[in-house]
């Protein structure tokens, strides 16, 4: 494995874009906002626009951002696969009525959270030097399980070029390989484009019964799963560290790693519950990492609870280096609105660390149904060749950006209830927005309803 030589070298934050019809069915057990929001009225386009306008303001402040599309909801062809037949319309009224809430699993907006998207490994870590991608197949919730096929025909079609990028097939589709994406994969390096170390968060082993798992909630992560992504994406064990999340944080709610730390080159910001052998895992991702520094940013119980993390998402948030070289944390307002969080934050700028600010934005669609700044985006480091390979249409700039907020209010109802989604007028409005969309993005037939 080498260092690239290239003139530059990005992190590239690609945003989920809310789909059309975004709603909160409360289907994510184990995820605390999920649950309490349960069968809220939901706004689509608010949700949408609240997502663009933090994409573009991480473009204003220099970063290069880019856009994921949203699946088809409600998915009539898993339907179609359960036994449901007739007309669309038929599909969704025999769903709604006979299977509930099989009904409410196809209508779900879980894939606006790209995080969970897929695991990716840059070039600089990889054997082979290119970019390496797998979706996440997402077994633990019936819901999520139907989103790693489009994810990956989205994702090809983003990062399209097989010079620099390589694909793979989600690992098989059985809870032994529960898989969860970047929202469990951290990287630490001293230079996106130089050789780091990729960090492993998971749940549970399952292969081993007699091994510390959550009682409480699932763990949704497998350290077999994880070690199957390092394969795959041809990492070495020098350049890999696997960590066990505390079963007991997962009980309180942390039902992924990217709820209790959060990392970003030489950092990494984490809560002191949230891992299971903490100071020799923290050694060993120091001894790998080479002769610099990590910062290992430790945030105490006596300083912020578990509950108010969670309810915060003090670690769903982002942690970027911005052009100027300084670390920010992109923020939900909940940690602005919380006496104790909001203390901490005010306190960490101050200290002797890299991150020297905290900008807060308005996700509060996002929250309520169950992730935050941090669930939005699907992390992916690019040296400037393979940033120009990439498929232009989908990086944000002020034009992409007037053009999806148009979009947006053509197609996009403003108020959305769970019983709305029964109406088969909204599936043709979804769709005709979805096949309008992959014509701005430049993305092909990615949707069952295309091909």
């Amino acid at each position: 494995m080498e260092d690239f030589v290239s003139t530059q070298h990005f992190e590239v934050n690609f945003d989920g874009l809310v789909g059309p019809t975004h709603n909160y069915a409360g289907l994510s057990f184990g995820n605390v906002a999920s649950l309490s929001n349960a069968k809220a009225v939901s706004s689509p386009r608010s949700a949408a626009k609240q997502g663009l306008a933090k994409m573009k303001a991480l473009h204003d402040l220099g970063m290069v951002q880019g856009v994921l599309a949203p699946q088809e909801r409600p998915d009539i062809a898993t339907l179609r696969r359960l036994g449901f037949s007739g007309s669309d319309g038929d599909v969704l009224y025999k769903a709604a009525t006979e299977a509930p809430q099989i009904y409410q699993a196809v209508c779900s907006a879980s894939s606006m959270w790209t995080a969970n998207a897929a695991t990716v490994s840059p070039g600089a870590d990889t054997a082979n030097g290119k970019v390496h991608f797998t979706p996440a197949n997402l077994t633990n919730k019936f819901h999520r399980s139907l989103e790693p096929l489009t994810s990956g025909r989205i994702l090809q079609a983003m990062f399209a070029n097989p010079r620099y990028f390589e694909h793979h097939l989600h690992l098989p589709d059985n809870e032994h390989f529960g898989d969860e994406g970047a929202a469990n994969h951290t990287r630490l390096c001293s230079n996106y484009g130089h050789a780091g170390v990729e960090v492993f968060t998971f749940g549970r082993y399952a292969f081993d019964a007699s091994k510390p798992a959550p009682r409480k909630f699932p763990a949704r992560q497998t350290f077999e799963a994880s070690q199957a992504i390092a394969r795959l994406h041809g990492l070495s064990e020098e350049n890999t560290v696997f960590i066990q999340q505390n079963p007991d944080v997962i009980d309180q709610g942390v039902f992924h790693n990217d709820v209790i730390a959060v990392g970003n080159q030489n950092v990494l910001f984490y809560h002191e519950q949230a891992f299971l052998d903490t100071e020799a895992k923290l050694a060993e991702m120091q001894r790998k990492f080479g002769e610099q520094p990590l910062h290992f940013i430790c945030v105490k119980t006596s300083e912020v609870s578990i509950e108010d993390a969670v309810q915060t998402y003090l670690f769903n948030t982002q942690l970027l280096t911005l052009p100027n070289g300084e670390m920010t944390i992109i923020a939900p307002t909940e940690c602005q609105e919380n006496a104790s969080v909001a203390a901490y934050l005010d306190d960490l700028v101050q200290r002797d660390t890299p991150i020297k600010q905290v900008r807060f934005f308005d996700v509060k669609q996002s929250m309520r149904n169950g992730g935050g700044p941090a669930c939005l985006r699907l992390r992916v480091a690019l040296n400037d060749s393979e940033l120009a390979a990439v498929n232009p249409a989908v990086l944000m700039n002020d034009s992409l950006y007037q053009r999806l907020n148009d979009w947006v209010d053509k197609h996009y109802r403003d108020e959305l209830t769970v019983e709305d989604l029964r109406d088969p007028q909204l599936l043709n409005e979804s769709r005709t927005a979805l096949d309008a969309l992959t014509q701005i993005l430049k993305l092909g037939s990615v949707y069952p309803f295309q091909r």
